[in-house]
Parts: C-alpha cells; sequence; structure tokens
C-alpha cells in the first residue's frame, strides 16, 4: 500500500460529495504535471486552474480547497527531496487491476494537461522528458481490460514505476522552486 492510497479514497469520495467531476490521481497528476512543465512551487495558481478544469469554472468548496493544498504540499516535498520518493494518489493494490490501471490512466492524462499548462516550448526539453511525454501520450490511450494474475499486476506495477521515474525526471529538468528561480535570475544578471 502506498501512503497515498488512503488519500486516493478519501480525496475522491470528498470530491464526488462535492459534485468535482475528477478523482483524486487525476488531480495530483495535475498538480505534478504543472509543477514538472516549470511551474514554481510556491505559486498558488494551480488552484484556479483545478477549480477551471474540474469545478466548471467555480471557486472549490474550503474542505477540497483544503485537502488539495495538502496534497500539493506533500507533492512538493516529495518532487524536491533527494530520495526519488514521489508516491502516486493511486487506489491500493488491493482494489481491482483494472480500478488502478484506470486511475494510473487519469494520473498521466492529468500530467500532460498540467505540463502543458506550464511547457509549451518542448525544444528546452531532454530527448529523455520528451520521450517520456510520448510514451504517457500512449499511456494515456490504454483502456484495455487487465486480468487479474501476476503477470497483469508486474506489468502494471512496471508502467506505474516508469510514470513515477518520469513524472520525477520532468520535475528534476524543468521544475523549480522559488530559491532555484531566485539563483537563477541572480545569474542572469
Amino acid at each position: 500500500m502506498n501512503n497515498l492510497s488512503k488519500v486516493f479514497d478519501e480525496l475522491s469520495s470528498l470530491l464526488e460529495q462535492e459534485g468535482i467531476s475528477s478523482d483524486a490521481a487525476e488531480i495530483q497528476g495535475i498538480m505534478a504535471g504543472m509543477l514538472g512543465g516549470g511551474m514554481a512551487t510556491e505559486n498558488r495558481e494551480w488552484l484556479e486552474a483545478l477549480a477551471d478544469f474540474t469545478n466548471q469554472g467555480e471557486p472549490l468548496p474550503a474542505r477540497v480547497r483544503e485537502e488539495l493544498l495538502k496534497l500539493y504540499d506533500e507533492t512538493c516535498q516529495q518532487l524536491m527531496g533527494a530520495d526519488f520518493a514521489l508516491s502516486l494518489c493511486l487506489p491500493d493494490d488491493a482494489c481491482p487491476i483494472n480500478d488502478r490501471g484506470q486511475a494510473l490512466v487519469k494520473w498521466v492524462q492529468g500530467f500532460m494537461l498540467g505540463f502543458g499548462l506550464h511547457q509549451a516550448d518542448l525544444t528546452r526539453c531532454s530527448e529523455d522528458v520528451k520521450e517520456a511525454l510520448e510514451d504517457f501520450a500512449e499511456i494515456s490511450r490504454m483502456d484495455e481490460e487487465m486480468t487479474e494474475d501476476e503477470a497483469s499486476e508486474q506489468a502494471l506495477f512496471e508502467v506505474i514505476e516508469y510514470v513515477r521515474v518520469s513524472a520525477m525526471l520532468c520535475f528534476n529538468e524543468l521544475g523549480r522552486s522559488k530559491t532555484q528561480a531566485l539563483k537563477q535570475s541572480k545569474t542572469i544578471h
């Protein structure tokens, strides 16, 4: 069980109760994509973008905002950590494999959306990032049913691990914190 599977259940339930047309996987994917695309970690504009995409432009309810801020802060800490410990906000391993696979697809679709909002110039990206984004485009179109067997479990695990590492690669290459942005601007002047 990854440490965000409980968050996935609770946040997805809260979003559903509030009539928000998204789940925790897609939302964390959007957050990670924005960060991986170069949005400063201190930026709070992502809340407005999420409201636009998930709540028809209406402000997010206070409880939802509070939970999203917690998830955002945890995601930022994990991306900036030296231990490569990004956890994807997905259902627990005990959930049916197809539910986990669909949540991963939503996470990747969210990542692509968030990345695109903050990184339109792919010429700045390394070949590794470009390849990861191409792979994400393929993953986002996955829709075939998986059988509940060890081979499918292993395949899903490998794809999840690839997505996790690729998201960190994007952040390590293009993401930034306010501290990094200040250092960069001082170097330029």
